[in-house]
């Protein structure tokens, strides 16, 4: 993560993220870097339906692909854009292993990331299964999978 801020404060860019599975280790993982201030602009952990709405993700597009797909991944990122204006914008859903009572899912260990890029209009979209044992483990295998497609858009 020290390389992904390095190269945004040399290009004097800035990113954002909304996050719900991996519950704001994103943004921590950021901010626990020096000198995070100049990139970083905002983090939110929209971990209910409730706040991905309240936030910008249209309720409409949850009911019709669910919390867990890639239509919202890509609306949280686009949302947590319009707030903050920031050049990069992360948005990540998913399911870490246990059912969830609210929200219908069949791939239990399936992740939804979006990143959004302001200078040309465009979004990386990626899946990936989360397999790992714990919880922990899981978090930490998709925001290293985050950093790394990160770093290779911003470069």
């Amino acid at each position: 993560m020290e390389d992904l801020v390095k190269l945004l404060k040399q290009k004097g860019k800035t990113i954002s993220c909304m996050e719900s599975c991996t519950g704001g280790m994103l943004a921590n993982e950021i901010t626990n870097i020096d000198g995070s201030s100049y990139v970083f602009k905002l983090g939110l952990v929209t971990y209910s339906n409730e706040y991905k709405e309240y936030f910008g993700v249209p309720k409409d597009v949850i009911d019709e692909y669910t919390v867990y797909s890639t239509e919202v991944s890509k609306e949280m990122a686009y949302n947590v854009f319009k707030i903050t204006n920031s050049d990069y914008a992360v948005g990540i859903t998913g399911m870490l292993g246990a059912v969830d009572p609210c929200n219908k899912c069949e791939d239990i260990n399936k992740i939804y990331i979006s990143i959004y890029v302001k200078d040309n209009n465009k979004y990386f979209n990626y899946e990936l299964e989360a397999l790992e044992k714990s919880r922990i483990e899981k978090k930490n295998f998709v925001i290293n999978f985050v950093k790394e497609k990160l770093y290779g858009i911003c470069k």
